[in-house]
Formats: C-alpha cells, sequence, structure tokens
C-alpha cells in the first residue's frame, strides 16, 4: 500500500504549472513576435528580390559612329557542392567527375588539375565563377557536356569597338561598371541610368512561379553621350600625332581640333595612349589628358596674341619697320634678347612671319605691361575654358600687380605665362572666327535609350560670344600669318591646295632655377583654309630628340599641315582661291621679297635657321 507523498504532489503540480506557463509562453511568443518572425522567415523562403541592372548608355561621335558602348557577356559558373552531391546520389564515382572537369577545362583553357583543385578548396560552395566572356562556341559545348551544376550566367561589359581611339576623352570604366575617367566619370550619372527589381515568388523547391504586377519596377537604361569628336578626324590627328612624336623621339604630345565658329572639339588626343578596354594595362600618368590638365609655357605661338591686339589698338602697323642691331639686343635695364638669326631691319608683318624676338619684346615694351595684360587675358589665358571634360586645368597668367620689368620681355617670348594646348586652340579661334572667343565642347546632345532625343547642347548664338579684337585686325592677323608657312619659320609645309596660317614656337623648358639648352615644347598652331576657317588645330610635341630636329617648324608644323590636308580632303572642302600678295606699302618693307613665293607652291625649302626660340 503506497503512501501519499506532500512533496511527490508538489514536485508534480508545480512542473505541471511551469509546463502550462511555458506553453502558455510559447503561445503568447507565436501570436505575437515570434508570428513575425515566422512570417518573415515564410516570406524570405517563398519570395525573392532580385536587381535587375540598367545597361549603360553608348557614346557615339557626330556622325553616329559607337565609340563605347555595353555588350552583353556570358560567364562559367559551377556549384561544386551540387555537383559533388548529384555525382554521388547517382552512383558515380568522383573519378567521373574529375574527367568531366578534364573536358570543361579543355573547352575554357583552364588546367584541369588547377580547376580542380580550385572547386575542391572550395567544396561547399554554391557558386564558383571560373570563366568570363565566353562566345557562342564555348557555350554549346559547355552545354553538350550536360554537367550537373555547371551553369551559364549573363552579364554585361563596357566596350570600346574604335580600341584606343579618343581614349583620353572617352576615359574607361572600372569592375564594378563606373566610371573612372574622361567622359565616362564626368556624365556617370546619366550613362549609367537606374536599376530596377522585381520580387518573384517561388515554391518549395526555390523554383520561380511567378511574378506579381506591383512586385516589378523595370530598369532605366542610361542616356546615350552623342559627341562634337569626328572619329575619322580624331583617327588621322592621333596618327600624325604619333608619327611625330616617335620620328622625332619625343616624350609625349598632344592634338586638338576645333571649329573655330562653333567650338565644337573634332579631334584630342595625347601620346602615349592607352586602351580603354584594358585600364590595368596603363599608368596613371598615362591616362592623364595632359591637352587640357597639363600647362606648359608657349614660346613665339603666343605671339599673334599680343600683336593682334596691338595692330587693333595702332600701337603699330604691319609695316612699320624696327631696328634690330643684331642677333642680340639689349633691353633699357641690360636684358639681352636674342634671334636664332640676323635678318637686318624687320617691319611688324616680318617679325611675326619670321618670329623675331626682339622685335616683338621691343612692340611689348611700346605696349607697357597694362595693355600686355589686358591683350593676353582678352584671349581667356588663365582661367578654364569651360570644356564638358572633367580637370581641366586654367593655366597661370600672373596678375598684373606681380608684373615687373622682366616680365615684358618674358611675356612677349611666351614664358612667364603657362597655357594648355586647348587653350591655345581655343584662342586661335577668335582670330580665325572674326573675333570671338567660343566655349570648347564635346558633348552636342543626348538621346534616351528608346532612341528619343532627350537634350540638345544649345549653341550659344555668335553674335553674343565675347569679343576679343574686332573682325578687321583678325583678317589682318590671318593673312600675316599665311606668310608663315610660305616664306617663314614653318617654310615648306604649305599646302598644294589649301592656303594655311599659322604660327610655330619651340620654347626652352624650366629646370632648376633656369632654363635648358636641351628640353624643349616645340608646337603649332594653324588654320585652314584661311579665306574661310574650318579647322584649327594646335599641336605640341614636348622634349623631342634635340639631335633630329628641336624647332617647331620642323618638329610640330609638318605634322599639323599633314593633318590639315588630310582633313579637309575628308571634308571635300574646296580648294583655296590664289593667295592674295600683301599689300604694296607692306611689300615694299619685306625681308627678302619675291612675288614667287607666293604664286609657285613649290617655291622654298625648311630651313632650320628661320626658326626660333
Amino acid at each position: 500500500m503506497s503512501h501519499f507523498s506532500t512533496i511527490r504532489s508538489a514536485v508534480i503540480l508545480y512542473a505541471i504549472v511551469a509546463a502550462f506557463i511555458a506553453l502558455t509562453g510559447r503561445v503568447a511568443y507565436l501570436q505575437t513576435y515570434g508570428r513575425e518572425q515566422t512570417i518573415v522567415r515564410a516570406d524570405r523562403q517563398q519570395h525573392q528580390n532580385l536587381v535587375l541592372p540598367a545597361r549603360r548608355g553608348d557614346i557615339w561621335d557626330r556622325n553616329g559612329l559607337i565609340m563605347a558602348g555595353t555588350v552583353q557577356t556570358r560567364s562559367l559558373f559551377v556549384d561544386p557542392k551540387f555537383m559533388q552531391d548529384c555525382y554521388q546520389e547517382d552512383g558515380h564515382s568522383l573519378v567521373e567527375m574529375d574527367q568531366a572537369l578534364a573536358k570543361l577545362g579543355t573547352i575554357i583553357d583552364k588546367d584541369p588539375f588547377t580547376l580542380a583543385k580550385l572547386l575542391g578548396d572550395r567544396a561547399v560552395s554554391r557558386f564558383v565563377k571560373i570563366a568570363d566572356n565566353l562566345d557562342d562556341s564555348a557555350v554549346a559545348q559547355i552545354q553538350a557536356l550536360n554537367i550537373p551544376g555547371v551553369g551559364i550566367v549573363t552579364g554585361s561589359a563596357r566596350c570600346y569597338p574604335m580600341g584606343s581611339l579618343a581614349a583620353h576623352v572617352l576615359g574607361g570604366c572600372g569592375a564594378d561598371g563606373a566610371g573612372l575617367d574622361g567622359l565616362e566619370l564626368k556624365y556617370d550619372k546619366l550613362l549609367c541610368g537606374q536599376p530596377g527589381w522585381e520580387r518573384q515568388t517561388k515554391d518549395a523547391r526555390r523554383r520561380p512561379i511567378g511574378v506579381a504586377a506591383d512586385d516589378y519596377l523595370p530598369p532605366q537604361h542610361g542616356q546615350h553621350l552623342v559627341l562634337a569628336i569626328d572619329a575619322n578626324l580624331q583617327m588621322i590627328a592621333e596618327q600624325e600625332l604619333r608619327d611625330s612624336v616617335e620620328h622625332f623621339k619625343a616624350k609625349r604630345g598632344e592634338v586638338v581640333v576645333l571649329d573655330p565658329f562653333t567650338g565644337d572639339v573634332l579631334a584630342l588626343a595625347n601620346y602615349p595612349t592607352f586602351n580603354p578596354q584594358t585600364l590595368s594595362d596603363s599608368t596613371p600618368e598615362i591616362r592623364r589628358n595632359t591637352a587640357l590638365v597639363a600647362p606648359y609655357e608657349p614660346g613665339s605661338t603666343f605671339k599673334p596674341f599680343y600683336a593682334t591686339p596691338a595692330l587693333m589698338w595702332h600701337i603699330t602697323t604691319p609695316w612699320e619697320m624696327w631696328t634690330i642691331p643684331g642677333i642680340t639686343w639689349h633691353t633699357p635695364y641690360g636684358r639681352a634678347v636674342s634671334d636664332v638669326h640676323h635678318y637686318g631691319n624687320l617691319c611688324t608683318w616680318d617679325g611675326l612671319v619670321k618670329s623675331s624676338n626682339i622685335l616683338m619684346s621691343q612692340l611689348a615694351e611700346r605696349m607697357g605691361n597694362t595693355r600686355l595684360c589686358r591683350a593676353v587675358t582678352s584671349f581667356g589665358f588663365g582661367r578654364p575654358t569651360g570644356i564638358d571634360l572633367p580637370g581641366e586645368n586654367g593655366g597661370k597668367v600672373n596678375p598684373l600687380s606681380k608684373w615687373n620689368h622682366y616680365s615684358t620681355e618674358s611675356v612677349a617670348q611666351g614664358y612667364e605665362i603657362m597655357v594648355t594646348p586647348l587653350q591655345m586652340a581655343r584662342g586661335f579661334c577668335a582670330i580665325a572666327n572674326g573675333g570671338r572667343l567660343v566655349t570648347p565642347r564635346i558633348v552636342l546632345g543626348t538621346v534616351a535609350s528608346d532612341g528619343g532625343v532627350i537634350a540638345r547642347q544649345k549653341r550659344p548664338d555668335f553674335d553674343s560670344l565675347p569679343q576679343a579684337i574686332d573682325p578687321q585686325t583678325a583678317a589682318l592677323m590671318r593673312r600675316i600669318l599665311c606668310d608663315v608657312v610660305i616664306r617663314g619659320t614653318a617654310r615648306g609645309t604649305r599646302s598644294r591646295l589649301w592656303n594655311i596660317a599659322g604660327k610655330t614656337g619651340t620654347a626652352h623648358i624650366a629646370e632648376g632655377h633656369g632654363y635648358s639648352d636641351t628640353k624643349f615644347n616645340s608646337s603649332f598652331i594653324a588654320m585652314a583654309p584661311y579665306e574661310n576657317p574650318k579647322l584649327v588645330i594646335a599641336l605640341v610635341i614636348h622634349e623631342p630628340d634635340k639631335s633630329i630636329a628641336h624647332y617647331g617648324g620642323l618638329v610640330a608644323a609638318p605634322g599639323a599641315c599633314h593633318f590639315l590636308e588630310r582633313a579637309l580632303t575628308y571634308l571635300d572642302v574646296p580648294a583655296s582661291p590664289e593667295l592674295p600678295l600683301p599689300p604694296p606699302q607692306v611689300a615694299n618693307v619685306l625681308f627678302d621679297y619675291s612675288d614667287k613665293a607666293y604664286t609657285d607652291r613649290n617655291f622654298g625649302a625648311p630651313r632650320q635657321n628661320d626658326d626660333e626660340q
């Protein structure tokens, strides 16, 4: 007979009460916070949110040729855990799996042992990418193998079908598709668009079974850019720049080509260059767009930019004769200014054509620093041009308060100021178009992914542009500079079909506390045809090998003139009429004047001592 135990009864009662409390708590939990967690977990198991990437917009040249685009890519991935499970469940050996991987490695050109080791090291992984950018043939062969756990995933990649053409303009994209340099960086937000999303409903085996209408937002694909660049002119410019740099064994070079009336950048290049498709193969130094971020001292190409205002302000006349005592002239404060060649007394016209440092320094002395500074800044030097590319450097023009008597002759010879090739081309456009200062532009407009025009870059009214000089003086300077290729410092580079006006420059490069005697910047700025300029070009070659040549008329002028001839042929510009002779008042005082120099296009050959420093 058993005896009633109070202690045992109490323990049982307490256990029942505790169990009841636990069950009550569990029910309360499941009806409150636990219910929410369960719903969230169930929703996560039954649904999946997918990001729908937007397609990056294309970049086209002015003629609709694609310069940068996005292509669909296919990559090979493996699910190592699923692969092993399938082979083991089906009774196959791991040897058979290795044989399948060997066949796969042959198709994608990967060592089978390395491939097997990679998958072995990541045996519990569910996604291992092992090959990118597969072509149709490779995809077909992989699918024919029918290996479990092996699949193809699609993606996108930035493509530059023209290779390195206009690389410094386009820039490039990183592995994540974001712009890193150039237009790809400047217009990244427009180009990349907005990604969409969709929420898929899954079955018990995680297979998609449907998408509700409210669970789908399509991506907004990126806009396309239409450039002012002409790919054909860009190609010609790059070829001439490359040939010039390589022939004269120079360190680097830049070329800028503008439409003088609109400011459209028809070509812009640097050399050495790179391929945006393979950014990792280039250095940050090579990717710098030095045509607009690396200012230099221009030398004698700067002379027209203060001589033109001097003519406009009647400080001098084209026929005024200047006394040049010898190859060296001493300023009133004792500074020595030298020419490469002594011609004797010259008129203002020939001071530009022969690029006499002495004559131009005397002209600058007469102008004085105030008017000299005003002339320089009227062409926009010392401030950015406003081009729609990142990183532009505005160059340097000291404020007038920092000019001294040394500045007068320094600026007159193209020193003590810093400019970019883009600024030089823009300034020369004012002489070409009748005096107006244009704003260089790269992008003409944007186009939607469906082809509709979104925006056009408005071209400002030409008559509203800043007036640097008057049309009459601009026309006079154009005519003076035509003589540079006929009887001046670029003699021998004259075109047989078109009249070219230009100016050479050869500047010592600053080094330490002075200027190097072996390192130079050789340059040429030009326009053509003289009667109605269609193109303005600035070509700069940095540090050509002096043992070959270093004067701008020998190093830079030939490449620039070759470009103009090829470009005008491509643009189908009619040949120029015969160049008018200098007016008698000027012809009577020109150095070694001969009508034959103008009528015979084969007259004369380049002479090194006709150039300047």
